[in-house]
């Protein structure tokens, strides 16, 4: 299809460059959310890969660190306080 510049052709009625210039406002919008749809696709999968990627290390510092294991050591030590206290 032949590219018209609605400014300059003389054929054009102004209702007709009107309709032209929202016609190519819409298809920009429409590329302007492509290209977002994009990037938001991007954003996801790196977001995904972030958290998959971290989510091993805390699984096994929760493992290895439980809360029980914890709290038993923190009561020995203060056992521990009170006897040379």
């Amino acid at each position: 299809a032949r590219r018209i510049d609605p400014a300059r052709e003389p054929g054009l009625s102004p209702e007709q460059r009107r309709f032209m210039e929202r016609v190519e406002r819409a298809q920009r919008q429409r590329a302007l959310q492509r290209r977002l749809r994009g990037r938001n696709a991007l954003l996801g999968i790196g977001i995904g890969a972030l958290v998959l990627g971290i989510s091993p290390a805390d699984g096994y510092t929760f493992y290895t660190v439980s809360q029980e294991g914890f709290l038993d050591e923190l009561e020995q030590e203060a056992e521990r306080a009170r006897a040379l206290a």
